[in-house]
C-alpha cells in the first residue's frame, strides 16, 4: 500500500477560549482540507466567523456518539486521497475529546498522520499552577458516580507526579470533597476557570480551603491541578493503618482498598490481617 497516494490525515488544535491564540498553520488547515471532521459543527462555524474563513470543504460531524463508526467513513475518504481535518470544541483532538480512533484506523491504513499543535487546557493550567511540572499525569474527567470516582482518586493517593484533572463545573465541589478525602485536605492544588477567556480565574489553595471555595457554585470550564503524593508509600503497620481509616469515618472495605492501594498488598489479604486486628481489640 502506497501512503504518498493516500490523503492527509490532519488534527488540528484550536483556540481553548482566545480565538487570538489560533495559529497560522490552523488557518491553512482548514482552508485546505477537503473534510473538516467537527465535535460540534456549530461551533466550527462560529470559529470560522470569528476567524474570518472561508472554508469549501464538506463539514462532517464526529464525536463520541458516531465516532467509531464515522472513524471507518473518515479513512475511506483518506484512501481516496482527500485531505481531513479534525477538529474539536477546542484544545488538541484525541486528548480526552473524540479523535483516536480514527488516528488508530488511519495508521492501521498506511496514511499519513499530523498534528497542527494547538493551545491545550492541560499544559496551560500546569504551567500557571504554580504546582511542579517537571512529571505530571492527566488524568481527564474522573467517573461521574462517586463510587468509581473515589476508587480512582484511592488509586492516586500515592502518584508523585503532578495531577492534571478536567470536571464539569456542578460536579467540581463534590469531586474536592472525594479528593480531599482520598488525598489529604492539606494536598496543595489549584482549580482553574475559564482559561484565557475574559473571566480566567486560577484559585490555588490546600483541597479543603477549595472544597469551602466551590461551596457557593462555580461557572465556566475547569481544570483541576492537585500536588504529587510526597510522603512515605510504605507503612510498619497496615492493618492499624486501616482501623485508623474506618476511626475517621472511612468504610472497612474503602479504607481496606485505599491502604491497598497505597501500600502494594493483595486487598483480600489485607482485609483478612484488618478484621482479624479488629476482632481482636478490646
Amino acid at each position: 500500500m502506497d501512503a504518498v497516494t493516500h490523503g492527509d490525515l490532519i488534527l488540528a488544535g484550536t483556540p481553548i477560549g482566545d480565538v487570538a491564540d489560533a495559529s497560522p498553520a490552523l488557518r491553512r488547515a482548514l482552508v485546505g482540507a477537503d473534510i473538516i471532521a467537527a465535535e460540534d459543527t456549530r461551533r466550527l462555524k462560529d470559529l470560522l466567523r470569528r476567524l474570518d474563513l472561508s472554508v469549501t470543504a464538506r463539514v462532517v460531524s464526529y464525536f463520541d456518539g458516531n465516532e467509531a463508526g464515522r472513524a471507518t467513513e473518515l479513512v475511506a475518504n483518506l484512501l481516496d486521497g482527500l485531505t481531513v481535518v479534525v477538529v474539536t470544541d477546542a484544545g488538541m483532538p484525541s486528548v480526552s475529546d473524540p479523535g483516536f480512533r480514527v488516528v488508530q484506523a488511519a495508521i492501521a491504513a498506511g496514511v499519513r498522520v499530523s498534528v497542527v499543535p494547538g493551545p491545550s487546557a492541560v499544559l496551560t493550567a500546569l504551567a500557571i499552577s504554580g504546582l511542579p511540572s517537571d512529571r505530571f499525569c492527566f488524568e481527564g474527567f474522573l467517573p461521574r458516580k462517586a463510587g468509581p470516582r473515589r476508587r480512582r482518586l484511592d488509586e492516586l493517593a500515592v502518584e508523585p507526579r503532578t495531577m492534571v484533572f478536567f470536571e464539569a463545573p456542578h460536579r467540581l465541589e463534590d469531586f474536592l470533597v472525594d479528593a480531599a478525602a482520598a488525598l489529604g485536605d492539606d494536598r496543595p492544588a489549584a482549580v482553574c476557570r475559564e482559561l484565557t477567556k475574559t473571566y480566567e480565574e486560577v484559585r490555588r489553595a490546600s483541597l479543603g480551603e477549595l472544597v469551602a471555595w466551590a461551596h457557593e457554585g462555580v461557572r465556566g470550564e475547569i481544570t483541576v491541578v492537585i500536588a504529587g503524593y510526597e510522603g512515605q508509600r510504605h507503612s510498619d503497620d497496615p492493618p492499624g493503618d486501616v482501623l485508623a481509616l474506618v476511626a475517621e469515618g472511612a468504610t472497612f472495605k474503602d479504607a481496606v482498598a485505599r491502604i491497598a492501594v497505597r501500600e502494594g498488598l493483595s486487598r483480600g489479604d489485607l482485609y483478612d490481617a484488618a478484621l482479624a486486628r479488629r476482632k481482636a481489640t478490646p
